[in-house]
């Protein structure tokens, strides 16, 4: 790498270090404008809540990154900037030019992706489906009763929503009813 090639890569961190100072300054706090949640539709504090998470998630992302370009400006002044910080070995300028705050080779880059974690909410949450089972015939017994177990908890059925003697009754009346009137 030339020297020139190394200033004009100096110049590029020191922006991108300009610019997220400056938008770590001006950080958006979202807040809210209810009083109480209490009469909020589910729909509105999830919006919220979602809001709230990805501002942290984009914070997080500026810290993190400021720190990798405070890293490369150091490698820089100490002289160790374009080797690769495991092997020694020069990093290829197109990676450089690519990835400003790179210090190692593409050899010993994190390659590594997590796929394996899930959100932490999946511990606690689960499907009447996820109940472990002995048997498959249990495990379909048991997502089959799902519906009764709702029922015997309770449901919004009023008693004109039941089947029963009353409502026999009346469909008899009423087919008595149109009987007489067709005659």
């Amino acid at each position: 790498m030339t020297d020139e090639q190394q200033k004009n890569l100096k110049q590029e961190l020191e922006a991108q270090l300009k610019s997220l100072e400056e938008r770590m300054e001006h950080t958006e706090e979202f807040e809210t404008s209810e009083l109480s949640n209490y009469d909020n539709h589910p729909g509105d504090n999830a919006t919220d809540l979602y809001d709230q998470e990805r501002g942290m998630a984009m914070e997080q992302f500026k810290e993190e990154e400021h720190e990798d370009v405070l890293a490369a400006l150091k490698a820089i002044e100490d002289g160790t900037y374009g080797k690769c910080a495991v092997c020694g070995k020069d990093i290829p300028y197109e990676r450089l030019e690519a990835i400003p705050t790179a210090l190692t080779c593409i050899d010993h880059a994190d390659h590594s992706l997590d796929l394996e974690s899930r959100p932490s909410e999946e511990d606690v949450i689960g499907s009447s489906t996820d109940r472990p089972a002995k048997t498959e015939d249990s495990r379909i017994r048991d997502y089959d009763n799902s519906f009764e177990d709702v029922e015997n908890f309770g449901s919004s059925d009023g008693p004109q929503d039941q089947p029963g003697e009353d409502q026999e009754d009346f469909y008899k009346d009423d087919e008595a009813e149109e009987d007489e009137q067709f005659k």
